[in-house]
């Protein structure tokens, strides 16, 4: 089992978008163990994007991150990180193959509707900013049988 971080970003909440991305983690039989509407802080942006802050597009990045609130979510599953990659789609909307989120929904770069962890030790990291360890509340659904066979794990 891996956990990921998911961000529905502020076009995301602003389109009001985020129930049916949630439907779309969960169909794919995706645990949402942590879930929180936050405002992002022009701090917690930084930290978040630390690897971004020197760049030149870094200043539109914050004042869209912190333009309207966010749903924040810890995902679990299965290769979770690269599950939840894939029904993204490509970063810029116009690139990303239709039948993903950003396929479906997006026309943009940065207004891209959600961001994901990219790798276990950025899962970890970005985990940590948004949710405290007693936050998450891991369980096993009734139907887990249906989504996986029993040695998957």
């Amino acid at each position: 089992m891996e956990t990921t971080l998911v961000l529905l970003k502020p076009d995301c909440v602003q389109r009001r978008l985020v129930g049916e991305i949630i439907h779309r983690f969960e169909r794919k039989g995706l645990n949402i163990i942590a879930m929180k509407m936050l405002r992002v802080s022009p701090e917690l942006s930084k930290e978040h994007y630390a690897e971004h802050v020197a760049k030149p597009f870094y200043k539109n990045l914050e004042e869209f991150i912190t333009s309207a609130p966010i749903v924040a979510m810890a995902v679990e599953g299965l290769e979770a990180i690269r599950v939840v990659r894939e029904m993204l789609g490509a970063t810029n909307g116009l690139k990303a193959a239709p039948g993903t989120i950003r396929g479906d929904f997006s026309s943009s770069r940065q207004m891209n509707l959600v961001h994901a962890s990219d790798s276990p030790e950025s899962a970890a990291r970005e985990l940590k900013l948004y949710f405290h360890d007693n936050e998450l509340c891991r369980y096993t659904p009734t139907l887990v049988g249906s989504f996986r066979a029993g040695d998957e794990t």
